[in-house]
């Protein structure tokens, strides 16, 4: 059944004084008064300074992290600046080495320095391969160690302050 003003009985602790007035009944409420600050007063104000305490904390952490991924981020970008120069270094020195391979195979005069150029030329480019490819790889480590580093240490900060 839907709820409206004619279907809504209200019961109160309502008792007539004695006598009326005019007819009508004067009614005193048993509604007992609460005094809601000195209840919770001595509660609130703790919880409010604790909070606010509370709040203070997380804007600074918030901040110390922030700067934290500032830097990494600065690292990050330093890093993957030197990894794009050096794979640039080695794609030049590749080139220069095929370029010279080609020149050497245009001099050749028989198929047995056909072959012995090839063999020389591609033991000299696994090696230099292999070489290049530990450079990369070092400097790969070290971009994400580097990133890592500034927020491993704030995040550290953080945990050891709530601790």
């Amino acid at each position: 059944m839907p709820v409206s003003d004619a279907n809504v009985k209200a019961e109160t602790n309502a008792a007539p004084l004695n006598g009326t007035a005019n007819g009508n009944a004067n009614f005193k409420f048993d509604i007992p008064f609460f005094n809601i600050q000195a209840i919770f007063g001595d509660l609130a104000a703790p919880a409010a300074t604790r909070a606010k305490a509370n709040f203070e904390q997380m804007k600074a952490t918030s901040e110390e992290i922030t700067e934290a991924l500032c830097d990494a981020c600065s690292i990050n970008a330093k890093r993957a600046a030197d990894y794009g120069t050096k794979v640039i270094e080695i794609s030049n020195a590749n080139t220069s080495s095929a370029l010279e391979f080609l020149s050497q195979l245009a001099d050749a005069r028989s198929f047995a320095d056909l072959v012995n150029l090839s063999t020389a030329h591609g033991r000299k480019t696994f090696e230099a391969a292999s070489a290049q490819k530990r450079e990369l790889w070092d400097l790969a480590q070290k971009v994400a160690t580097e990133t890592a580093e500034p927020i491993k240490n704030s995040f550290n900060r953080v945990l050891h302050r709530a601790a």
